[in-house]
């Protein structure tokens, strides 16, 4: 269960990151959003396996390092998904038990597929706009954002409060998408994929040039002592008056039939609408009773987003290419005649392995159902046997590498088969390259996987050690690399030197092996080479670590080749100062709520874990102290009511270890 715990939150913060981070989604909303609830249910199944950094807990992405940092005054969240009429039912029911004397009323407005952005305005007029980053901390997007005209540069309020963020969605439309296709060398995905590049440019007459729209939909932070809507409904008018664009689709509800009528109207609607909806949002409309229903780590209690199925469209299937993946395992991809779903052409999309395609029943030249749900990689959902062609032929696996041409073998308990030559396959060797610089291992920013691929062509770099001996005169001779983007990469590299163990054992991408099973190693180990003469009860000893883990483990650091790498990688200057006894907070337990000025929750969350705490989202009496900022609600009081002790922020700030 550890493991695929694990695997599912490796996989889902490396689908946050293309999303939210840099734009360029690698799968479907519906192949997230599944695996998302698989991760949730077995997080709830299993509490004592819940790690502060599951992407259950997390909102977006980090920001991104080309724009200044700002933090939202007011956390910026994401909502709770829901995807059958099932999960409308519990939710009105959860409202209604908390809240039995309260008529049932709520706000129900579309959901646009767009950027969500926060504006903040001081005395009425425009001061700052910052992307959602990761719910606390995001980009600084002021010269942009000011290009759309959508957006007032002043409220039409004669008495403004003196400061308000007000929340929103930019977006690009339709037409305003393909247009920007035909005329564009790089092709987006999709519309929200072009709103938010086109956000991100640095060149604000960019922005200015891609027709990007808002619509606003509620705020964050207000100034104490302005008299605020006392209902969502209400605030929607208000901003409208303010001078905002709704998208004027908005409805209030009082059951449940009203909530599911709305959905299916706003379905029947999608299609000729001018912007992309992926499903609509219930929000309890009484903003005294959102408060009463307060929040869950990673969204409101009060709201839910109930997703619209995915697209479906007919193509065919031309052909089946496979792909070596890091680890070696074959994955067979389908190559289709480019179709347009919901605006976008598509024209790849996995088939995850050969159970799938036994399943769905596919033939190379089958006509055959995909969908997507807001990206561009689809998914195959089945053939249409009844209209296969004569010259249709089976999809049949490979039984040597596509790249090295090594022999396959399978994976033992997996429906999988994999190149068994490790780094000797150029795929995986590649691959592996890429996770060592990767942002969760060593964190070295400007190594792609392009360039990767020319340090290695041009024999520059063999082994990870060797993004260490790279050079300046070295790395001018690339194509498309100059002087400034050779300097910014060798700063990257020699900051990358100063980790923590944790990453380094991440980085060797040692499989099975993910961040957090990586830092119960740390932990468990005073210093590197430990490793190296380790036994299979010592592994076995690491919380995370199972029989399979701990084989990998042993597999890996018994082999001598191995440990000279690590050698090689200490020889060169990377190097970190914990080790098991500078952790002084092991094994304590700390509840973070409220607002904390200056630093988010993420960035004190983190730095516990640092520290070797483990951090929980509920408090209990094994709590060893609950932190709060302002406006800390129901979590300070359940401290209060168990003893647990409650620390502000001037309390960290007397401990040394937190400065």
């Amino acid at each position: 269960m550890n493991a695929r715990i694990e695997q599912l939150r490796r996989q889902l913060h490396e689908y946050n990151e293309a999303y939210h981070r840099l734009d360029q989604p690698l799968v479907s909303d519906a192949v997230y959003d599944a695996l998302f609830q698989e991760l949730l249910a077995l997080e709830a199944a299993h509490p004592e396996l819940q790690q502060a950094d599951s992407p259950s807990l997390q909102v977006g992405a980090e920001r991104l390092d080309t724009f200044a940092e700002v933090r939202h005054l007011q956390p910026l969240m994401s909502l709770n998904n829901g995807f059958h009429e099932a999960d409308v039912v519990k939710f009105i029911k959860r409202i209604q038990d908390e809240q039995p004397q309260a008529p049932l009323d709520l706000c129900c407005e579309p959901k646009i597929d767009g950027l969500a952005v926060s504006l903040t305005y001081v005395e009425g007029r425009l001061v700052l706009a910052a992307t959602r980053g990761d719910g606390e901390v995001g980009e600084n997007i002021t010269a942009n954002i000011r290009t759309i005209a959508d957006i007032p540069q002043q409220l039409k309020i004669s008495h403004p409060p003196s400061k308000i963020e007000i929340r929103g969605e930019v977006y690009m439309t339709k037409a305003a998408f393909i247009a920007l296709n035909q005329k564009s060398e790089k092709q987006f995905a999709n519309p929200r994929n072009a709103a938010a590049g086109s956000l991100r440019q640095l060149d604000p007459q960019v922005t200015a040039a891609r027709e990007l729209h808002f619509f606003a939909y509620g705020m964050g932070y207000v100034s104490p002592g302005w008299i605020t809507p006392r209902s969502q409904s209400a605030l929607l008018l208000l901003l409208e008056q303010w001078g905002f664009c709704l998208s004027g689709l908005q409805k209030q509800a009082h059951s449940l039939q009203d909530c599911l009528a709305f959905y299916e109207e706003i379905g029947r609607q999608r299609d000729q609408l001018p912007f992309e909806i992926d499903g609509v949002v219930y929000k309890v409309n009484d903003f005294g009773l959102q408060q009463e229903l307060g929040f869950v780590a990673r969204a409101p209690r009060f709201a839910l987003a109930h997703k619209f199925a995915a697209m479906q469209v007919e193509t065919t299937l031309l052909n089946v290419e496979f792909q070596v993946g890091r680890t070696g395992v074959i994955t067979p991809v389908a190559i289709l005649l480019p179709a347009i779903v919901g605006g976008v052409t598509v024209s790849h999309a996995t088939l995850h392995n050969q159970d799938e395609i036994n399943r769905k029943n596919l033939c190379i030249g089958d006509q055959v159902i995909i969908q997507r749900a807001g990206d561009v990689i689809p998914e195959v959902v089945r053939s249409l046997p009844e209209k296969r062609p004569a010259h249709a032929e089976p999809i049949i696996f490979p039984t040597h590498c596509p790249e090295c041409q090594a022999l396959l073998v399978e994976v033992p308990g997996q429906v999988a088969i994999r190149c068994p030559r490790g780094a000797a396959c150029g795929a995986q060797h590649l691959a592996r390259l890429h996770h060592f610089v990767s942002k969760g291992a060593m964190n070295i920013e400007g190594l792609g996987p392009r360039l990767i691929e020319q340090l290695v062509a041009h024999d520059l770099v063999v082994t990870a050690v060797d993004f260490y001996h790279l050079h300046r005169d070295a790395l001018l001779q690339l194509e498309r690399m100059g002087e400034k983007s050779a300097d910014n990469l060798l700063a990257a590299i020699e900051k990358s030197k100063n980790t923590t163990l944790a990453r380094l054992l991440f980085a060797l991408g040692i499989e099975e092996i993910g961040e957090v099973t990586a830092r119960s190693l740390a932990e468990g180990f005073d210093h590197i080479e430990a490793f190296f003469t380790a036994t299979e009860a010592d592994f076995l000893a690491i919380p995370e670590v199972g029989p399979i883990m701990a084989q990998h483990l042993l597999n890996y650091f018994s082999k001598p080749a191995h440990q000279q790498l690590i050698l090689d990688l200490l020889q060169v200057g990377i190097h970190w100062s914990q080790s098991k006894k500078d952790l002084p907070l092991k094994g304590q337990v700390f509840v973070v709520t409220g607002t904390l000025a200056g630093i988010g929750r993420n960035e004190i969350k983190a730095k516990l874990v640092e520290l070797g705490a483990k951090v929980s989202d509920s408090v209990s009496k094994q709590t060893t102290a609950v932190i709060v900022g302002e406006n800390p609600g129901s979590k300070y009081e359940k401290a209060k009511l168990l003893g647990v002790p409650i620390l502000n922020q001037e309390d960290l700030a007397k401990e040394e270890i937190f400065m």
